[in-house]
C-alpha cells in the first residue's frame, strides 16, 4: 500500500481511491476486509449475488422477476450511495437501514434466497452468540413480515389491476431533463417550467426551478446536461385535454436594465422570456425550444421528455434509473383522480395574480415589487415555508417579479405553501408592496407603500376557500401597520366585509387604525390537503368535542358531505364517531346516529369509485380501531333494526346495513377481542415485584393448583417468572426450575389426554433461552435437570407431531436448544440413567429415525442458518451416541443389526443432506458457510469410515444392505470425503471374498450394478459416476452403459437402455442409428419357437411371445427406421413386395449422403472420457461445418473453438480448460469382399462412399521448400492423416472414437498424378451419364468441358508442365522420372474423354449453347494438337458403345478396380515412352494416393465394358478443393 502511495502507476491519481481495510487471518486464509459498515458490506455482497440471478433470469426470459430484480437492485445502489456519502442524519439513517433491511428480505424471499436474520437494529445475528431460540424467534418473526409484504404487494397488484380494468382511470407522471440552456442574458436568471392549459387560461402544475448563472452554466455545477424532474399526478383526463403545453418562464435577476454601471439597483427579478412546446395527446420529446422575448429569436432550450406511467411511488419503484434522489418531485396543483391509499399531502397555492396601483406623486406608474411571507399571529415570520419551485429549499420571503412602469401589473406568479397542520390556524399571509428604483441610491430610501394580508383559516375552522381574493391594501405609513396584532383585527379581503355585512345587517365603516389606500390587489389560492377542509359540516364533526349541544346535527349533516371529502379524511372521520359512540356510552341517543352514519361511509367506500379504498378500510380495523365497547352499541343496533323489520320507517335503514354488514360484522368482531385482550388481564401481573424470598411460597401455590385445571394461566404465569429478573438468579432457579419441569413433564407425559402444546413450548422455549444467557451465572447442573426430566418428553412431542403441525418447529428448535446446551459429562450422564440395554436401544432407535426424518423437513429452505445450526448441533449429538454404539453394542454379544444399521442410514442421509452440498451454492455464500461451520460433511463421512471399520466380522451383516447407502456417500463431490469412504466397496469386496463359500463377491456386485442403474434411471450424469468407480473396479466397459450390462449379463437392464438410446435417436430423427440400437436386442433373440423370458420382451410388448415373433417385429421395426434412414441393408428379412420396394429404392430414390466430422477435445476441463480424445461424428445431409460447430459448441459454453486442424501440444492437452477442435473428414471407400472386381450400379457405390465405413481422411496443404513465384505447385505438398475408428458407420451412435491415427506426407508430383486420376474419373463418369440418359441437363457437362479446355482461372494442367516437365526438375529430381511418365501419360488419357465429351456435347447443344459448343471445339482443337504432338495418342473404346450400354443392371456399370487398373496400364505405356502427361488434384479423392501402387503396377489393357463413374463435379483446375473440406481453396 505504501509502495502504490509513493510509486507512479498506469492510473491516474484522481481517479483512485484507497479504502480502508483490516487484514483478517493469515497464510491462505488472509483476507482483506473493507472497514465500511456492516450494512454497506451486506449490500454489496447482496448485488453481487443478484447480479448472477439476475443474468439466469434474463437467459431464462423470465421477464416479470427479471424486471423486479432490476427495480430492487436499483434501489438498492441508491440506498448504498446515501449511506455512504455520510451526509444523512441519524434519524434519516436508522429509517434508511430499516428500508434497505426490508428490501433485501424481500428480495432474497422471490428469489427463493436465504432468509437473513437480524436483530431490532437491523444487524445480522450471529448464530454462535444467539440462543437457538432467539435465532427461530427472529426467523419466525422476519418471514411472517416478509410474508405480509408479498401479501401486500399481491394486494396492491390486484388493487391496480381492478383500477386499470374497470374503473379505467390512470395515473402519469412526466419525466423531464434540462438538458442546457443556451442564451446570452449576461445576468443570473431563474428558470420556471409548469405544464400550461391554453384552452383553460391556467397551469396545472407547480414550477420546476432551476437556477442559472451569468455565465451561461448551471448553479449547481455538478448538475450540468442533467438537471432532471418529474411531474407527477397527471390523469388521462389531462392527457385527453385538447393542448397541453410544458412551458418555461425565464426571469433574469440583476438591474432593471441591461445596462452597464455601478449605480445601478440589484437583484432585482425582472421578465426576461418564455419557450414553451406542447403535442396533443402525447409527451414523447426531445425538444429544441426558442426563447421568444421582444420579437427576436435567439436564443434555445434542451429538454428531453418521456411520458411514465403511474404515481410517484410507482415510477421510482419500476423505473428506477430515471428518478433518483436528484430528480425534483413536481406536483400537480390538484388532486388526481384516485386517490391512493396512504396519499397524504398538505400544500396551499398562492398565485399573485394582478393589481392597480395609483402612481402618488410620480408622473410614471410605479416599479411595483410584491414580498410575500408567511407569518403566525404573533407577527413571526415562518421559516423556509414558502416554495417558488420544485428543486431548491423553502425560502422565508418571496419577491415578484417587477413590470418597468406598469400601472396595472400581472404577475400569475404561483408560489406553493407548506408549514405543518398544527400551524395553520394561527398564520396569514402578509404582501407587502414596495416601488423600486434603477438607481442603487433612490431604491435605498424607497420603503413599502402598502401592505394587504389574508388568513389561512377562517374563524369557523375551516380553511380558506379556493378562488380568487380581492385583498384591502393598507397603507404602511403608520407603526401599527406592522404590528400583527392590530392589524389582523381588520378585515384582511373586500370578501370578510360583505360577510361581516351580512351577519351583522349594517355597512362596514373602517375605524381609521390603519389607514386605506385606492390600490386594489387580486390573488388566487388553492388548498390541496388531505388534512385541512373547507367543509364547515366535516369540521364540525372532527371538532365534536368543542360543540356537543350540535351533535346530533353534526351527525346528521354528515351524510350530506361530499364523498370525496369524506375520503380523505376517512381515518379521523371514523375515529371521531367511535369515540362519540364511546364517550356518550352512557346515552343511547347518538347510537342509532353513529351506526347510521357507519354505514353511510361503507357504502360509499363500495362506490365504484371510491372501491380502492376498500384496502384503507381494512387496515384501519386491524391496525388502528380501538373501541373496545363498540360491538355491544353496534349488535344492539342492529338487533333493533331487525327486531323493527317490518317497520316502513327503518327497512330503508336495515337494507343500507345489509349491504354494509360484511365491514359491520368486522368492526364487531375486532371489538371484541380488543375487549378479551383488556379484560383477560395475566395472572402474573405482580410477579416483577416479587423477592426472593417469597419464591418458595409461589412455587407451593402454583403446586396447589390442581394438575388439570388452570393448566394456561399456571403455564403463561410461569413464562412471566422465567422473564423476570428472578430467574436470573442460580439460587431462585434452584426452587423455580424443579416446579417448571414438574408441570411440563406432567404435561408432555405420554398419558396427558390434551397437554396445552402452545403453552408448553412457551413456557420451554423461555426456560432455554433464558439460561442460554451470558449473565445468569452456572447452568450446568439447571441444563442437567431439564435433559434428565424433560429431553425424552420433548422427543417423543417432536415424534407424534405431524409436519404440518402448527408446533413442529417450536418444539424443533426447543430440542436443537436442548441439545446444543448439553456438555459432553452431560451425554454420558443421561446414558447412565437408562436401567437395561434394552432401554438404551429404544432412546438411541428412536433418537435416529427422528434426526433422519427432521433434518431439513421443519424449517423452511431458506432458513438456512437454522438449518445448519441444527445440522451442527446433529452433528456433535450424533458424535456422542456413537460413543455409546462402540461402547455398549460392538461386541457379539450384544450386538444389534437393526440399530447399527438405522445409525449407518443417518449418517448417510446427514451426508448426502441438501443443504450441506456446497458444490450447488454461489462462491459467496459457500464462503460464509466454510468459515462459519466448515464441511460438515468431511467430520461425518471420516465417522462413517472409521465405524465401518470397527465392525470388524459384524461387516457380512451389511453386504450387500450397505452398498447403496454407501455408494450415495461416495457420489458427493469432495474429494477428502470420497478418499475416505471409496476404500470401503474394497473392504466389502474382501469381505465377502473371504467369509462366501464361493470365495468371490458376487452379491457385492449385483447390488453395485443396481445401484447404479438406479441412479442412472433417478437422473444422476452416469459420465461424471465413471471416474469414481475406476477406482472400484477394473470393468473398462462401464465407459458404455450397455456394453457394462451386458458383459454383467444383466439383460434386463441392458434391453431397458438399449430402448432408452432408441428414444433418444428417435425424438433427434436418427432413425438409421435408432434401428441399429434395436438390432442389439434382435441379436439376444434366436429363430425358434421359443418362449421369450420376460426381462427379454420390452415394456411395451406384449407377454407370450416366442423369441421368433418378437424378432420378427423387431426386425419389422428396424426396417421401417432403416427406411426412413435411406438405408437398406437386412432386405433379406422383409416380404417380397417390400423387398420390391425397397431395391427400387436403392436404384431410383434420392438419397443425400451424410456428412462427417472430426472432433477433438482437449484441456482437463473435459471429463475423463472425453478428455483429449479425438471422436469422428456422423452428421445430417448437406450440414454445414459453421452448423454443426455451433451445435457442438452450445453443449460445451465454456470451450474455446480451436482454430487449426494440426494436432494440439502439451500446453492445449495439459491446460485446464476446453479446447475443443472440429473439422471435416472424407469417409474411404470399403467395399465388402463379395462386392470387389464385380460390376456395380453407381447407386450402391454411393452408399458404401459414406457407410460401412470406419477410415476417414484429412487432407491438409503445407509448403516445403522456398516458394516458387511462377508455380506454386511445385512446393505445395499435402499432409493426409487418415483415422480409423472403434466403430463402423452408421452404428448405434452418431460418434465413434478414433483408436488409430497416421499421417502420410504426399509429394506434389504424387498429387498432381492423384488429382488427374481424380479428374479423368469425374469426366468418364459424366460423359457416361450424359451418353446413357439423354434426358440429363447438358449443362454440367458444359462447365466441366469449358473448365478444363479453356481454363482462363485455374491455368490447367499448364501449371503441372511448369512445375515438373522442365528439364531442370528432371535433372535434380531423376527418381521422379517414371512418376512424371505417368503424369504424361494421364494427360494424353484425358483427350479421348474430351473428344467423346464434347462429341456429346454437339449432339444437345440448342441454338443457345452454339456459340459455347463452337467456343470448346476451336478450344479442344488447340489443346490436342498440343497434347498428340508432346505426349503422344490414346484410343479409347468408344464410351457409347450400345452393346456395352445393355446388360443385367442396364447401363452405368462399372468396377472399383476401373481406375486401378487405368493406373497399370499408364505405368506400362509410360515405361514404354509412348506417352507424357500434366493434371490436379483436390486432394480429397475417395482412396489415399499409394506410391506403392505406382511404382508395382503391372501392364493390362483398359477393359471395355468398364465404365467409370463419379459422384461429385468440380470446376478443373490445379489445386482445387471443396471449401466445405476444411482445407484452404488454394488459386494460381
Amino acid at each position: 500500500m505504501l509502495l502504490c502511495l509513493i510509486s507512479k502507476g498506469i492510473f491516474p491519481a484522481n481517479y483512485i481511491h484507497l479504502k480502508e481495510a483490516k487484514v483478517e487471518g493469515t497464510g491462505k486464509q488472509e483476507t482483506v476486509v473493507p472497514t465500511d459498515l456492516p450494512l454497506v458490506q451486506e449490500l454489496g455482497t447482496t448485488l453481487r449475488e443478484w447480479t448472477q440471478i439476475w443474468h439466469k433470469l434474463y437467459v431464462s426470459n423470465k421477464t416479470t422477476l427479471f424486471r423486479n430484480v432490476q427495480q430492487m437492485a436499483y434501489s438498492l445502489i441508491e440506498y448504498r450511495s446515501q449511506i455512504v456519502s455520510g451526509t444523512l442524519p441519524n434519524d434519516d439513517l436508522v429509517e434508511l437501514r430499516k428500508k434497505v433491511t426490508a428490501k433485501i428480505d424481500y428480495g432474497n424471499r422471490i428469489l427463493g434466497l436465504d432468509l437473513v436474520v437480524r436483530d431490532e437494529a437491523g444487524n445480522t445475528l450471529d448464530p454462535e452468540r444467539t440462543s437457538t431460540v432467539s435465532l427461530f424467534r427472529a426467523l419466525e418473526s422476519a418471514s411472517h413480515s416478509i410474508d405480509e409484504r408479498i401479501q401486500e404487494e399481491k394486494v396492491k397488484h390486484l388493487f391496480l389491476l381492478y383500477v386499470l380494468s374497470h374503473c379505467g382511470v390512470h395515473t402519469y407522471s412526466l419525466q423531464i431533463n434540462l438538458r442546457n440552456f443556451v442564451c446570452n442574458i449576461g445576468e443570473d436568471a431563474e428558470l420556471f417550467m409548469s405544464l400550461y392549459d391554453p384552452d383553460k387560461s391556467e397551469f396545472i402544475s407547480e414550477n420546476f426551478l432551476v437556477r442559472w448563472d451569468s455565465k451561461g452554466m448551471p448553479k449547481e455545477i455538478e448538475k450540468l446536461n442533467n438537471l432532471p424532474a418529474l411531474f407527477t399526478d397527471l390523469s388521462s383526463s389531462d392527457l385527453i385535454r385538447q393542448r397541453l403545453f410544458l412551458v418555461c418562464q425565464i426571469i433574469r435577476v440583476g438591474c432593471m436594465e441591461l445596462k452597464e454601471g455601478k449605480k445601478h439597483t440589484g437583484g432585482l427579478r425582472r421578465p426576461f422570456g418564455v419557450a414553451g412546446s406542447g403535442h396533443k395527446n402525447r409527451f414523447f420529446i426531445v425538444n429544441r425550444w426558442y426563447i421568444c422575448r421582444r420579437s427576436r429569436w435567439f436564443s434555445s432550450l434542451f429538454v428531453t421528455l418521456k411520458l411514465l406511467p403511474g404515481d410517484v411511488f410507482q415510477v421510482k419503484k419500476n423505473y428506477p434509473h430515471f428518478v433518483d434522489r436528484t430528480t425534483a418531485i413536481v406536483r400537480k396543483m390538484g388532486f388526481p383522480e384516485i386517490i391512493l391509499p396512504g396519499y397524504l399531502r398538505n400544500d396551499i397555492y398562492v398565485t399573485l395574480l394582478q393589481g392597480e396601483f395609483d402612481r402618488g406623486k410620480k408622473k410614471t406608474p410605479k416599479n411595483v415589487e410584491v414580498i410575500m411571507s408567511v407569518l403566525d399571529e404573533e407577527g413571526n415570520p415562518m421559516e423556509k415555508a414558502i416554495f417558488p419551485g420544485a428543486g431548491y429549499e423553502g425560502i422565508t420571503e418571496y419577491k415578484s417579479v417587477i413590470y418597468y412602469q406598469v400601472k396595472q401589473p400581472c404577475w400569475n406568479e404561483t408560489v406553493k405553501v407548506a408549514i405543518p397542520i398544527e400551524d395553520v390556524c394561527r398564520c396569514h399571509l402578509r404582501l407587502t408592496f414596495r416601488h423600486r428604483s434603477s438607481q442603487d441610491s433612490r431604491d435605498k430610501s424607497e420603503k413599502p407603500f402598502g401592505m394587504a394580508f389574508v388568513r389561512l383559516m377562517k374563524s369557523d375552522g375551516t380553511t380558506l376557500p379556493d378562488g380568487k381574493h380581492e385583498l384591502i391594501v393598507y397603507k404602511v405609513d403608520v407603526k401599527k401597520a406592522d404590528d400583527a396584532k392590530t392589524y389582523l383585527t381588520l378585515p384582511g379581503s373586500y370578501a370578510e366585509v360583505e360577510e361581516k355585512e351580512r351577519q351583522t345587517g349594517k355597512s362596514f365603516h373602517h375605524g381609521g387604525i390603519i389607514p386605506i389606500t385606492k390600490d386594489s390587489f387580486q390573488i388566487a389560492t388553492l388548498t390541496c390537503s388531505t388534512k385541512l377542509t373547507q367543509n364547515v359540516d366535516l369540521l364540525g364533526l372532527l371538532n365534536w368535542r368543542s360543540n356537543t349541544e350540535r351533535l346530533e346535527e353534526i351527525l346528521q349533516k354528515l351524510m350530506e358531505v361530499e364523498g370525496g371529502e369524506i375520503i380523505k379524511f376517512l381515518q379521523d372521520t371514523l375515529d371521531a364517531l367511535f369515540n362519540i359512540m364511546m364517550e356518550t356510552s352512557e346515552e343511547e341517543t347518538y347510537d342509532t346516529l353513529v351506526f347510521n352514519a357507519l354505514v353511510f361511509i361503507i357504502s360509499l367506500i363500495g362506490d365504484i369509485k371510491f372501491q380502492h379504498f376498500n384496502p384503507v378500510l381494512e387496515t384501519y380495523i386491524s391496525k388502528h380501531f380501538s373501541a373496545t365497547l363498540a360491538y355491544q352499541k353496534l349488535t344492539k343496533v342492529l338487533n333493533y333494526f331487525v327486531g323493527h323489520a317490518e317497520d316502513p320507517a327503518h327497512t330503508e335503514r336495515l337494507y343500507a346495513a345489509l349491504k354494509a354488514f360484511k365491514y359491520l360484522f368486522h368492526f364487531i368482531v375486532q371489538s371484541r377481542i380488543l375487549y378479551l385482550r383488556w379484560v383477560l388481564f395475566p395472572l402474573c401481573v405482580f410477579v416483577e415485584h416479587i423477592s426472593l424470598s417469597h419464591s418458595v411460597q409461589l412455587a407451593k401455590f402454583i403446586e396447589s393448583i390442581p394438575d388439570f385445571q388452570m393448566v394456561r394461566q399456571k403455564l403463561g404465569c410461569l413464562v412471566k417468572i422465567v422473564e423476570s429478573n428472578l430467574f436470573k438468579q442460580p439460587d431462585c432457579r434452584d426452587v423455580l426450575l424443579p416446579l417448571i419441569t414438574d408441570q411440563l413433564s406432567g404435561q408432555l407425559d405420554d398419558n396427558s389426554n390434551k397437554p396445552d402444546l402452545e403453552a408448553c413450548v412457551q413456557l420451554l422455549s423461555t426456560v432455554l433461552d433464558m439460561l442460554d444467557c451470558k449473565d445468569v451465572g452456572p447452568t450446568s447442573a439447571h441444563v442437567k435437570l431439564i435433559v434428565d426430566r424433560l429431553l425424552r418428553r420433548v422427543n417423543r412431542t417432536v415424534i407424534n407431531l405431524s409436519l404440518d403441525s402448527p408446533f413442529i418447529g417450536h418444539y424443533l428448535a426447543c430440542m436443537t436448544a436442548i441439545l446444543k446446551q448439553m456438555e459432553d459429562a452431560h451425554y454420558a450422564q443421561y446414558i447412565s440413567t437408562f436401567k437395561t440395554r434394552q432401554d438404551i436401544i429404544d432412546f438411541l432407535m428412536e433418537t435416529f429415525i427422528m434426526f433422519k426424518n427432521l433434518m431439513g423437513n421443519v424449517f423452511p429452505p431458506d432458513w438456512m442458518i437454522l438449518n445448519l445450526h441444527q445440522m451442527k448441533v446433529f452433528l456433535r449429538a450424533i458424535d456422542q451416541y456413537s460413543d455409546v454404539l462402540n461402547g455398549y453394542f460392538l461386541d457379539s454379544a450384544h450386538f444389534h443389526l437393526q440399530l447399527w444399521n438405522n445409525y449407518f442410514h443417518l449418517i448417510v442421509a446427514f451426508l448426502t443432506h441438501k443443504s450441506l452440498q456446497l458444490e450447488s451454492f454461489s462462491l459467496e455464500k459457500r464462503n460464509k458457510i466454510l468459515n462459519k461451520y466448515g464441511d460438515m460433511r468431511k467430520s461425518i463421512g471420516f465417522k462413517l469410515r472409521d465405524m465401518w471399520y470397527n465392525l470388524g466380522q459384524q461387516k457380512m451383516k451389511f453386504i450387500p444392505a450397505m452398498v447403496g447407502p454407501i455408494l450415495e456417500a461416495t457420489l458427493v463431490p469432495e474429494p477428502e470425503l470420497r478418499k475416505a469412504t471409496i476404500p470401503i466397496f474394497f473392504d466389502m469386496m474382501q469381505c465377502e471374498h473371504h467369509f462366501s463359500t464361493n470365495h468371490n463377491f458376487q452379491k457385492f456386485e449385483n447390488e453395485l450394478i443396481t445401484k447404479l442403474d438406479q441412479e442412472v434411471e433417478g437422473g444422476r450424469d452416469f459420465p461424471l459416476l465413471l471416474p469414481y468407480f475406476y477406482e472400484i473396479t477394473s470393468l473398462s466397459s462401464l465407459s458404455c452403459p450397455q456394453n457394462f450390462y451386458k458383459e454383467k449379463k444383466r439383460e434386463d437392464i441392458y434391453i431397458r437402455y438399449l430402448y432408452k438410446l432408441r428414444d433418444l435417436h428417435l425424438d433427434c430423427e436418427n432413425y438409421t442409428e435408432a434401428a441399429y440400437t434395436l438390432l442389439l436386442h434382435a441379436e439376444l433373440l434366436e429363430w425358434s419357437d421359443k418362449p421369450c423370458a420376460p426381462h427379454l420382451i420390452p415394456w411395451d410388448g406384449t407377454q407370450g411371445w416366442t423369441q421368433q415373433e418378437l424378432k420378427e417385429r423387431l426386425f419389422q421395426e428396424i426396417m421401417c427406421n432403416l427406411d426412413k434412414g435411406k438405408v437398406y441393408t437386412y432386405i433379406c428379412f422383409c416380404t417380397q413386395k417390400q423387398q420390391a420396394q425397397y431395391y427400387e429404392n436403392i436404384m431410383h430414390a434420392m438419397r443425400p449422403q451424410p456428412e462427417y466430422f472430426a472432433v477433438g477435445y482437449y484441456g482437463q476441463g473435459f471429463p475423463s472420457f472425453l478428455r483429449n480424445k479425438m471422436f469422428i461424428y456422423r452428421g445430417k445431409e448437406y450440414e454445414w461445418l459453421e452448423d454443426f460447430s455451433l451445435k457442438l459448441m452450445s453443449q460445451f459454453p465454456n470451450a474455446v473453438k480451436m482454430t487449426i486442424t494440426s494436432p494440439p501440444g502439451d500446453n492445449i492437452c495439459n491446460s485446464p480448460g476446453q479446447h475443443i477442435q472440429c473439422f471435416m473428414v472424407k469417409p474411404v471407400l470399403n467395399l465388402p469382399s463379395q462386392f470387389k472386381d464385380k460390376e456395380l450400379p453407381e447407386q450402391i457405390l454411393n452408399y458404401y462412399r459414406t457407410n460401412e465405413v470406419e477410415k476417414f481422411q484429412y487432407s491438409r496443404p503445407f509448403r516445403k521448400g522456398e516458394k516458387d513465384p511462377d508455380n506454386e505447385f511445385a512446393t505445395m505438398w499435402i499432409e493426409r492423416t487418415t483415422y480409423i475408428t472403434a466403430y463402423c458407420f452408421p452404428g448405434i451412435l452418431k460418434w465413434f472414437e478414433v483408436k488409430s491415427m497416421s499421417v502420410v506426407k504426399i509429394s506434389p508430383l504424387d498429387n498432381a498424378i492423384e488429382t488427374m486420376e481424380l479428374a479423368n474419373e469425374k469426366l468418364s463418369n459424366l460423359v457416361q451419364q450424359q451418353a446413357c440418359d439423354r434426358s440429363l441437363p447438358v449443362h454440367p457437362l458444359s462447365m466441366m468441358l469449358n473448365g478444363i479446355v479453356d481454363p482462363a482461372v485455374m491455368g490447367g494442367f499448364s501449371n503441372y508442365e511448369k512445375a515438373f516437365f522442365k528439364e531442370a526438375y528432371m535433372k535434380n529430381n531423376p527418381d521422379h522420372l517414371e512418376r512424371i511418365e505417368v503424369l504424361k501419360h494421364l494427360i494424353a488419357l484425358q483427350i479421348p474423354l474430351l473428344d467423346e465429351g464434347i462429341r456429346i456435347h454437339g449432339e444437345k447443344s440448342t441454338e443457345q449453347l452454339k456459340p459455347l459448343h463452337n467456343r470448346l471445339v476451336t478450344c479442344f482443337q488447340d489443346l490436342r494438337a498440343k497434347v498428340e504432338k508432346l505426349y503422344g495418342v490414346i484410343t479409347l473404346v468408344s464410351l457409347t458403345d450400345s452393346t456395352q450400354i445393355e446388360g443385367s443392371v442396364r447401363g452405368r456399370q462399372r468396377d472399383c478396380s476401373f481406375w486401378e487398373e487405368i493406373r497399370m496400364s499408364t505405368i506400362s505405356n509410360a515405361s514404354s515412352g509412348h506417352s507424357t502427361g500434366s493434371g490436379s488434384s483436390d486432394g480429397n479423392s475417395s482412396r489415399p494416393a499409394s506410391q506403392e501402387s505406382v511404382s508395382t503396377a503391372s501392364s493390362s489393357l483398359i477393359p471395355r465394358n468398364k465404365l467409370p463413374c463419379f459422384q461429385h463435379f468440380f470446376f478443373f483446375g490445379p489445386f482445387s478443393v471443396n471449401p466445405r473440406d476444411g482445407c484452404a481453396l488454394k488459386s494460381q
